[in-house]
């Protein structure tokens, strides 16, 4: 597909920045997978990240991060730029203001394309999406305290449903089933799939479900 054809997909299939609102309701989340661990009536923290589209002339990529080993939650996983949103902000303003603070991509270097789905997290936070399209060259510096690496993943790996898997942990005794996405040495997985997941679905449709492959384990 060429940068053309996926910019046109995007801007078409994502919701639009004039439809967010501060308290959506969820249309996917980590509870997706386990309906019967779903937890009902809590209050959600609502929270935003960035999928940086680069728009690289031999194909798009997705800019991504690797946790800082020192941070209190979620060490060294893999996550977009993004985190809770500041009074008054906008799920725009935050991711912007977070990839900024994290990362050093400059606002100004981010086309906002649109808004993929609300998503709920196991950890009690309502993250919306924001995809953005980056053209490279751009300057980036990771904050040593948030993030560890900086990296990209190919855009056709990412949503090609052949490496979508659905992974478990036993936590408690309780299997908790999750999606994976592994490429080459990193493990990406979680909320930071499920969102990759929710943004191929919106994209595409649901996909050939055979083409999944699970942990059997």
């Amino acid at each position: 597909m060429s940068l053309e054809t996926l910019k046109a997909r995007l801007v078409e299939r994502l919701r639009p920045v004039s439809d967010w609102s501060p308290d959506p309701a969820p249309t996917r989340s980590d509870y997706d997978l386990n309906p019967d661990l779903r937890q009902v009536g809590r209050t959600l923290r609502p929270a935003a990240v960035l999928a940086p589209v680069m728009a690289h002339a031999d194909g798009a990529t997705v800019l991504l991060t690797r946790r800082a080993d020192s941070l209190t939650s979620h060490t060294g996983q893999i996550a977009f730029p993004g985190g809770h949103l500041d009074p008054g902000e906008t799920a725009v303003q935050a991711a912007l203001r977070e990839a900024w603070e994290e990362v050093a991509l400059a606002p100004a270097s981010v086309e906002v394309l649109g808004l993929g789905d609300a998503y709920e997290t196991g950890s009690g936070f309502l993250i919306t999406p924001v995809v953005g399209w980056v053209t490279p060259p751009v300057m980036l510096a990771p904050s040593p305290d948030e993030v560890a690496e900086v990296f990209e993943t190919p855009w056709d790996f990412l949503m090609d449903v052949a490496n979508h898997r659905r992974d478990h942990l036993e936590m408690n005794g309780v299997r908790r089933f999750f999606w994976a996405m592994p490429w080459n040495e990193r493990y990406i997985w979680g909320v930071t799939a499920g969102l990759l997941k929710a943004l191929h679905g919106r994209l595409y449709g649901a996909g050939d479900a055979a083409a999944e492959t699970e942990d059997a384990a």
